[in-house]
């Protein structure tokens, strides 16, 4: 089996190209990705010389219908799991167009071209979120019958893109599945996001912005759970079928931001990392205060439940960044700093 990985770069892709060619040793990935700030090759560069076999990279965007098509000439390919996207919140409502452009053209091209090549056995993933439920109130999950009701821009360029993949399969009958999942933590993940973020600046001694009164409340899922159950999706899910895939890892970002600093302290000895550098700044627009999932259906279908909780998870994570503190360096650009300071100061 040959499978077209989109986003192969990025934080969930390239655990993901880890954890496949790891687990399935007689398949292949080509990978694409366009390398946006985003996406860095050097996630990829700890593959084995046996695994390197089995992977190809092409740099490329998913709405360039050339470099998709000529990857389905160059190779035989079985399916296209999908997860090249701007997912950052914060940067869809400075800047809407590139969501829009990326998120919904991008899978649309992606649909076209495998539509177009399509043969029985063949499978369309597309990996979504559960941000396009909307919010929470203090009880209840979101199910896959939970009605869509994104309050981003962001949200709603991957709630876009969810139905049209849906009506890809209502109307041309090719198969497809849906998974949403709860936020990921892990190796990899570039720092505008709230863990690797916190600990950089932490490590740093800098303030560690905390949106409007910190108590909004998101599921944890350490990715390594996350790839484990889109590879089980890809296998064995009921073609046309939405999968939610999340951990029961209830948290409060300001349980996350404090739990980061006791943990760090802990390791480093450094007395600096404390709570007095938490800054309280202005809330994110549009906030949703809770997202939190039933992962019953995967559970029961393909006997996929989370392995890692997150107080073990999240030291994992934490060690995994100490470790490898060259690797924050390199990503952290005159971009990066740039739109925090866009973002969090100005």
């Amino acid at each position: 089996m040959t499978l077209l990985v989109t986003g192969v770069a990025g934080f969930i892709g390239s655990n993901f190209v880890y954890y496949y060619l790891r687990k399935h040793i007689d398949r292949k990935i080509i990978g694409l990705d366009s390398l946006t700030y985003a996406g860095n090759i050097d996630n990829l560069s700890k593959l084995t010389e046996e695994e390197k076999s089995r992977f190809s990279f092409i740099k490329g965007d998913i709405t360039d219908q050339k470099t998709v098509q000529k990857i389905y000439e160059d190779y035989e390919i079985d399916g296209i799991i999908n997860f090249a996207a701007e997912s950052h919140v914060d940067r869809s409502i400075h800047d809407p167009q590139i969501f829009l452009k990326t998120n919904i053209l991008g899978t649309q091209n992606l649909l076209d071209i495998f539509k177009k090549n399509y043969k029985e056995g063949n499978k369309y993933l597309q990996v979504s979120t559960d941000e396009v439920y909307g919010a929470l109130g203090s009880t209840g999950f979101f199910t896959e019958k939970t009605p869509l009701d994104p309050h981003s821009p962001y949200s709603a360029s991957k709630t876009s893109a969810d139905l049209i993949v849906k009506a890809y399969h209502d109307t041309y009958g090719i198969n497809v599945n849906i998974t949403r999942c709860s936020n990921n933590y892990g190796p990899y993940q570039f720092p505008e996001k709230l863990i690797p973020l916190i600990i950089n600046n932490a490590l740093n001694h800098k303030e560690l912005p905390i949106y409007g009164d910190g108590k909004q409340i998101r599921d944890w899922l350490y990715v390594e759970d996350h790839c484990q159950a889109i590879d089980m999706v890809y296998d064995k899910g009921k073609k046309g079928e939405v999968y939610n895939i999340g951990g029961h890892n209830e948290k409060e970002n300001i349980e996350i931001v404090k739990t980061i600093i006791n943990y760090l302290q802990e390791k480093t000895g450094d007395k600096k990392i404390n709570e007095d550098l938490i800054k309280y700044v202005k809330d994110r627009l549009g906030h949703d205060r809770r997202y939190g999932i039933d992962p019953t259906k995967i559970k029961e279908e393909l006997n996929w439940e989370p392995t890692i909780m997150f107080e073990q998870g999240i030291k994992m994570t934490i060690d995994w960044y100490l470790n490898n503190k060259e690797w924050m360096e390199s990503v952290i650009s005159g971009e990066y700093l740039d739109f925090y300071e866009k973002n969090y100061i100005d």
